[in-house]
């Protein structure tokens, strides 16, 4: 519609009433005056299924507890003296993550492991509440709440035994205030940066402009901040930079699901053994394999960059779209690939779609198709996986191929809508892009 066409006429019950009889009594719920109630209930049967299969050893989800009950909890024993854990090889975060391990004192009337699971179910609950608040903006869409809702589930019990969700909670709202209130965006980068590195990478494709640099000058700020008061508070703030270095090549990230299709048929005579927290490869070929996804890594940032300098056309979409092809590009040349970074992607896709310009639309889908699949890889399947039989090794493979594929044409559709677009299409999205021009000066 064109900025001298005259407002559509609304619609005659006659009219919509057919419509309304063909939509599904869920879809017309989720649009009409139930939507509210509607994704509250849904909301709350599917959390409360996941706690069920978290607390009933549903496919050995007793392997997603122990992180919580033994790893956290023995943390935490150890934070509380004011010292970082830096003698555990398994702890590879920033400072900043101490706050997630101390944070079930804050509920003194629970169990370590209740008031862990509750505070991470908090957290999911207020990422809904923000996806709604976005769906209501001028090009706003209810697909991003929804998607939230019903694909989290997929990964069963694992979210509710991760802190993942706390650190996507960090990313998705530095993204949702990034438009009207950049310097708090900002800085909710910034903490995440010092809990998890990757929440920064919201930043990464916001608009040029005065609100960016505030932005950045915030994160830069706050990130400073943290960094000098956990350095007082605690010992060793930094001594996780050199169990990270340390890690090598996961069983289910890429490289290893090639690793694993070698030693599958008789190529490769590695084996997999338990170290860093994580089943990894040993033997030949594995310190090749580990240089080669940190140099993809890099080239994955550089194209990253190119495409920051030559993007031309920023629309509202384009902050949240950038930042999930990101965090993709990051995650599939990770040396490491583990079920909650799933967690990530759904978060950031999630936002992608609160939005009606995304770009990222047929993305997210591939994504809820890869959860899928990496829930049967681990916790279902997982043995099959570590026994490297060939039904774990295909179902592997899927799905990082489908990570793999969707991460590469995440890039693509970034491109064609920022750098290079058809006259057709750039006409349909000048619109979109007047209003993220307006928003980014805002």
């Amino acid at each position: 519609m064109t900025a001298t066409s005259s407002p559509p006429s609304a619609p005659t019950p006659s009219a919509t009433a057919p419509a309304a009889r063909g939509r599904g009594a869920f879809a017309t719920a989720v649009r009409g005056r139930g939507a509210l109630p509607a994704t509250a209930a849904l909301w709350a049967a599917s959390r409360a299924l996941m706690l069920w299969m978290l607390v009933h050893d549903f496919h050995s989800s007793n392997l997603v507890r122990v992180d919580v009950s033994g790893t956290y909890h023995n943390w935490y024993d150890i934070l509380v003296t004011w010292s970082m854990p830096h003698d555990d090889i398994t702890w590879q975060y920033p400072p900043a993550a101490a706050a997630i391990f101390l944070s079930p004192d804050l509920l003194p009337f629970l169990t370590y492991f209740q008031a862990f699971v509750a505070l991470t179910v908090l957290c999911d609950a207020v990422i809904l509440v923000g996806l709604l608040r976005a769906a209501r903006r001028r090009d706003g869409s209810r697909a991003g709440a929804l998607f939230w809702l019903l694909t989290l589930p997929l990964l069963m019990a694992t979210p509710f035994a991760r802190y993942d969700v706390q650190v996507t909670l960090l990313a998705v709202g530095s993204l949702l205030c990034l438009r009207h209130r950049p310097r708090l965006a900002g800085v909710i980068a910034g903490i995440g940066a010092m809990v998890k590195v990757w929440p920064l990478l919201a930043l990464f494709g916001a608009p040029r402009g005065k609100s960016t640099r505030e932005a950045v000058i915030a994160a830069a700020l706050s990130c400073v901040a943290l960094l000098a008061l956990f350095a007082a508070l605690f010992r060793d703030s930094l001594g996780f930079l050199g169990n990270q270095g340390d890690r090598g090549v996961q069983v289910e990230s890429v490289g290893g699901s090639a690793l694993m299709l070698a030693m599958r048929t008789g190529i490769w005579p590695g084996r997999i053994t338990f170290q860093y927290g994580a089943f990894e490869y040993v033997g030949p070929y594995v310190p090749a394999i580990a240089r080669a996804s940190i140099t993809l890594t890099v080239i994955g940032f550089v194209l990253l960059v190119l495409w920051r300098v030559r993007a031309r056309r920023w629309t509202t979409a384009t902050p949240a779209d950038a930042a999930l092809c990101a965090i993709m590009v990051f995650t599939v040349t990770s040396r490491v690939i583990s079920p909650q970074y799933m967690i990530w992607l759904l978060g950031l896709a999630a936002v992608c779609l609160t939005s009606r310009h995304t770009t990222q639309r047929p993305i997210a889908w591939l994504l809820a198709a890869a959860t899928l699949l990496t829930s049967l890889v681990f916790p279902v399947w997982y043995g099959d996986v570590l026994q490297n039989t060939w039904f774990g090794t295909i179902l592997l493979c899927a799905r990082n191929g489908v990570l793999l594929y969707a991460t590469v044409w995440s890039g693509v559709r970034l491109w064609r809508a920022t750098v290079t677009r058809s006259a057709a299409d750039a006409e349909s999205a000048a619109a979109a892009t007047a209003e993220g021009t307006r928003a980014a000066r805002a």
